[in-house]
């Protein structure tokens, strides 16, 4: 019977026919267990041990949760399969989506929905090729590519967006860091506080460089708030990713500290970012031609040779061609 059914999807479907079916089984699976899963209620076991240890489900609500507020959108009803629920794992992901530039509450759930989406998505547009567009000939192996690997390429694509964000927005905080710095000694040495510094530096870099306007102008709110100003700049150096601004955190957090002047460590501060901008642009200067060496050696050498070499050696085959001829 089963040889007969083996030989029933070879004749329906081709060679690959059985590897086909299973695919094609476990995806219906899959579609019918996620409904499933999503619609589970509490285990009551889970309640009594809970009970047991004497934590409390007033008291549970009451304590840190690694999702914040009511569920206001349509993520928060699966926000218990869509989020970590390690702690420090949770931690890790909304840190780099800050990095990002992604601040809002459900942008944890919403960039792991994104990764599913998209690799099941993408998984399923891969088997649909494999079955109804692909040559009756591919081998299993080619087959089992072309069905997997727009999976994979989708459930990374969010984690190579969010890279890409960090890195475009750590080096547009890291461009006009220094800037930032002068015009903030300005304002200090003009008889502005601190905090007043930070807010006209704010508005002005504004137009320039958005991202760091932005953390500055966080780190205003957070002061006027009431909130710790050496937690709120270490905030800031955290949630920057830049080492730069870790470091002015540290040079201002001291100079607190220690009681010493404001102004002499932004100028002393200032002075070095400007010299480390410099040494940053010297560096890619010195690096530019050897890169541009390999688009030299690509797109200029084979020209060159095919216009010196070129004409010799369509003589020579002429001089062959000619020759042979005459021989026969």
């Amino acid at each position: 019977m089963l040889n007969s059914f083996n030989t029933l999807l070879v004749d329906l479907l081709g060679p690959l026919g059985p590897i086909i079916a299973m695919g094609g089984l476990g995806t219906v699976l899959l579609i019918i267990a996620i409904p499933i899963l999503m619609a589970q209620k509490p285990d009551p076991m889970d309640r009594l041990r809970k009970e047991r240890l004497g934590v409390r489900e007033d008291d549970s609500k009451g304590a840190p949760r690694l999702r914040h507020g009511p569920g206001k959108t349509a993520l928060d009803s699966y926000a218990e399969y869509l989020e970590p629920q390690d702690a420090e794992e949770f931690s890790a992901t909304r840190e780099r989506l800050i990095q990002a530039g992604y601040r809002a509450k459900s942008a944890v759930r919403t960039f792991y929905f994104a990764q599913f989406a998209l690799g099941l998505g993408l998984l399923l547009l891969g088997l649909f090729y494999t079955l109804f567009l692909a040559p009756s000939d591919t081998s299993a192996t080619k087959a089992a590519l072309t069905t997997l690997v727009p999976g994979l390429v989708g459930y990374y694509l969010p984690r190579y967006w969010v890279d890409k964000r960090i890195d475009a927005r750590q080096s547009e905080i890291q461009d006009g860091f220094p800037d930032s710095l002068d015009l903030m000694l300005v304002c200090v040495e003009a008889g502005q506080g601190m905090d007043q510094a930070i807010v006209r530096v704010a508005d002005e870099i504004r137009p320039s460089f958005p991202a760091l306007a932005e953390e500055f102008e966080l780190v205003a709110f957070e002061i006027k708030a009431g909130k710790d100003k050496a937690t709120v700049l270490r905030d800031m150096g955290d949630r920057s990713g830049v080492q730069d601004v870790a470091s002015f955190v540290t040079v201002l957090i001291q100079s607190q500290t220690f009681g010493t002047s404001v102004a002499e460590a932004l100028r002393v501060y200032a002075a070095e970012m400007r010299d480390k901008r410099v040494m940053r642009a010297e560096e890619k200067a010195n690096v530019l031609p050897t890169k541009l060496t390999l688009g030299t050696m690509m797109f200029t050498l084979p020209p060159l040779l095919i216009i010196l070499i070129g004409p010799s050696v369509y003589s020579i085959y002429e001089t062959l061609s000619g020759g042979g001829i005459g021989v026969h």
